[in-house]
């Protein structure tokens, strides 16, 4: 009969339809709503400062509980706080951390070649470890300005890099790019730094460099915290545990150490003068 081929094309097609239903429900992934809702407080930057791939794959893993809800440096305190209401818990807010550079002495440290050639860090570590004395220096030629997305870096041919801790979110990509590993992370609260990366022994280094670490190992032992201690011949200090008790700046004979807090001002005495008979 001519209808068969059309009855026998229904059948199939309303089988393959049940079974397509059927498949759709039984395999279906359930999607978490909270992912869509973190994803939409996140600030979108995509800088992967919280250690996952982008933005998205942080909201999916702090919906599922496998990473920390304060983990997005852009977003600060006021983000962490909106994704711990999504999830309906309660958190502290982490103090922020700012990068900074473990280098002061560069500038005026001892050279030892002339580099002449393309302005970048990258390649002129490739060049005799960098024209200066000290391998372990900042080599000044702005690669980790260029890369900061926050515009937190300024930087001067010749000079070392400034990072403004009000623009920085640690999000590590001036860390990343910096051939010489001088650049690393610091809570903001945090101004009792070694400004020194040189691994270079004690005599060495302060021939190259003034203000270099000589591993005479003073603020080690005069810590009260514990907070500092040797790696090879240079003088590392935990920022979490320092108490900013000063100790260490007082016995650094080199001024490798640096106190950069904001000077008090100085208490004006007020003496209260005697009337002056009417």
């Amino acid at each position: 009969m001519w209808f068969h081929p059309l009855v026998v094309m229904g059948f199939f097609g309303g089988l393959f339809g049940a079974g397509l239903a059927y498949a759709s429900k039984k395999f279906a992934v359930q999607t978490d709503a909270r992912v869509a809702a973190v994803l939409d407080v996140l600030p979108g930057v995509n800088c992967g400062a919280c250690g996952f791939p982008g933005c998205a794959g942080y909201a999916a893993a702090v919906a599922s509980g496998k990473a920390a809800p304060s983990l997005c440096a852009p977003g600060g305190a006021e983000t962490t706080e909106k994704i711990c209401a999504i999830l309906g818990i309660t958190c502290d807010a982490a103090e922020p951390k700012t990068a900074y550079v473990l280098c002061q002495g560069a500038p005026h440290a001892q050279q030892e070649a002339c580099y002449d050639g393309v302005t970048s860090c990258a390649l002129a570590a490739l060049v005799g470890e960098g024209p200066g004395a000290c391998k372990y220096a900042c080599l000044m030629m702005g690669d980790c300005q260029r890369v900061c997305p926050f515009d937190a870096i300024t930087w001067r041919p010749g000079t070392l890099p400034v990072i403004d801790e009000t623009k920085c979110t640690a999000c590590r990509k001036c860390i990343a790019v910096c051939p010489k590993e001088v650049i690393t992370l610091r809570y903001r609260s945090k101004r009792v730094l070694i400004l020194c990366h040189s691994q270079d022994k004690g005599a060495v280094a302060r021939k190259k460099c003034a203000t270099a670490c000589i591993a005479c190992t003073k603020c080690v032992q005069t810590c009260p915290v514990k907070a500092i201690r040797m790696e090879g011949n240079l003088a590392v200090m935990d920022t979490g545990v320092c108490t900013l008790c000063g100790a260490c700046v007082k016995v650094c004979p080199t001024g490798a150490i640096r106190d950069l807090r904001p000077a008090e001002p100085a208490a004006v005495a007020v003496s209260a003068a005697p009337a002056t008979p009417a």
